[in-house]
């Protein structure tokens, strides 16, 4: 081997030191990833990698060097995986986690359980993560992904685009507030959603939160001082558009699981409210049905 090449797990071992030493949470998978984007191999294949020459060696240390400055991984590398999906990420919306996931999981198995087409909203939508993995997953269903922020709007709409041709034609991009009934009565006709999923802004100004969170955009983030700006004027929202018997599913902070229950059953149209946690225990997302009316 030739004295300008190094051996990518080399590489590796030493950028998980770096990132460790960095106080990322997971640094070998971290550098796993930095490395298969600077090679343009998927993660998998790596092994199958015996040696890289010097300019990618730079390019990688130096994405290795902003990951340590806390920068986001998927913005480092340009995209973000979401259950079956890579979306592409950057400054301006919010990076989808893990652990919305859950929410996809069972608004999946909800769709699935239930014969027949079926119109979906999401709300608050961003990258499109939820809408366009619905989209993908449960293929009898129409998605309006709703966001009002400008930047978000940009990158939603290049995921629906470059999201496989059959869901993305399923997605309907919406620009619309959905705290705004009046405005939002006009985009969805009422008792016409079948389901609504919701990852709204929820964080509680004064809540802790990692460096990475400073790269998201605030709107996307926050939910005033407890963390209810949006849920609870999106609630009477929700509770119009969704059909007789339909559900919801939003997403919440993990100190105000109480707060968004309440929320729900103080509203007068939906029943079954259900506090949902996650594997590890943690208050993740609350579920509801439509009264019938």
């Amino acid at each position: 081997m030739s004295g300008s090449l190094v051996r990518p797990i080399d590489e590796v071992r030493f950028a998980a030191t770096r990132l460790a030493e960095a106080g990322i949470d997971s640094p070998r998978r971290d550098a796993e990833w930095l490395m298969a984007h600077v090679l343009g191999v998927d993660v998998g294949r790596l092994v199958m990698v015996d040696a890289i020459d010097e300019p990618r060696r730079r390019a990688f240390r130096d994405a290795v060097e902003q990951r340590a400055q806390r920068i986001p991984l998927q913005h480092i590398i340009g995209s973000a995986a979401f259950g079956p999906l890579d979306l592409a990420v950057g400054p301006g919306v919010f990076v989808p986690r893990p652990e919305t996931e859950y929410l996809l999981e069972w608004a999946v198995g909800h769709l699935r359980a239930m014969p027949g087409p079926h119109v979906v909203a999401d709300l608050c939508s961003g990258s499109g993560a939820l809408a366009i993995a619905i989209a993908t997953m449960a293929p009898e269903t129409r998605v309006v992904a709703v966001e009002a922020d400008g930047a978000a709007l940009q990158w939603l709409r290049r995921n629906v685009a470059d999201a496989r041709c059959a869901p993305g034609s399923r997605v309907e991009v919406a620009d619309a507030d959905v705290t705004d009934a009046v405005q939002m009565a006009e985009l969805v006709e009422s008792s016409s959603v079948s389901l609504v999923v919701a990852n709204p802004p929820y964080v509680p100004l004064d809540a802790e939160v990692g460096p990475e969170v400073a790269h998201d955009p605030a709107r996307a983030v926050y939910g005033g001082a407890d963390g209810m700006s949006v849920i609870v004027p999106m609630v009477p929202v929700i509770a119009e558009m969704l059909e007789p018997g339909g559900s919801v599913g939003i997403e919440h902070d993990d100190t105000t699981a109480a707060p968004v229950t309440e929320c729900l059953r103080a509203n007068g149209g939906f029943e079954d409210v259900t506090p949902r946690p996650d594997l590890a225990g943690r208050p993740r997302f609350v579920t509801a049905r439509r009264t019938r009316r």
